[in-house]
C-alpha cells in the first residue's frame, strides 16, 4: 500500500499516531497492545528516514517517539482532552445523581443537559475547588 502525504500531513499523522497509542497504552502498564507500539515504532523510523530525525531515537533496539517529540507540547493537547473528558464526565455522574440515576429518556434528557451545563459553569469558573465529601476528613 502507498500513501502519498506532504510532509506537513505525516508531521500530523506522527502526532495522531502517538496520541491513539497514548490513549490506548499509557495506562496498561505491561499488558500493552504491541502491535500499536511496533506500528507507531514503524511510522516514527519512516519520519527518520524523511528528514524528520529529531522526532524519534533509538531505545533498546526500537525506535520510539523521541523526548523532543514527547516534551514538545503534544501532551499539553492530551491533558486538555483529559481535563474535558473528566469534567464532562464529572458533570454527567453528578447530574444523573441528582436526578436519582433515572434512564435517560425523551423526558428527562432536557433536564439532565440543563443540570449538566449547570455543573459544566462551575466546574469553568471554580475547578474542582468547590466538591466537597461529606464523609472524607479535610
Amino acid at each position: 500500500m502507498n500513501i502519498e502525504l506532504s510532509k506537513k500531513e505525516f508531521r500530523r499523522l506522527l502526532d495522531m499516531v502517538y496520541i491513539g497509542n497514548w490513549v490506548l497504552n499509557s495506562t496498561r502498564g505491561n499488558d500493552r497492545f504491541e502491535d500499536y507500539d511496533k506500528l507507531e515504532s514503524k511510522l516514527f523510523s519512516l519520519g527518520r528516514d524523511v528528514g524528520m530525525t529529531a522526532l524519534a531515537e533509538l531505545h533498546e533496539g526500537e525506535i520510539i517517539p523521541s523526548k523532543q517529540f514527547t516534551e514538545g507540547g503534544i501532551h499539553e493537547a492530551i491533558m486538555d482532552y483529559e481535563d474535558t473528558v473528566f469534567f464532562e464526565i464529572l458533570a454527567e455522574e453528578l447530574a444523573r445523581r441528582d436526578m436519582d440515576y433515572q434512564p435517560v429518556s425523551k423526558e428527562n434528557y432536557d433536564e439532565l443537559v440543563a443540570r449538566m451545563d449547570e455543573y459544566i459553569a462551575e466546574f469553568e469558573a471554580h475547578g474542582t475547588d468547590n466538591i466537597l465529601i461529606d464523609s472524607m476528613d479535610g
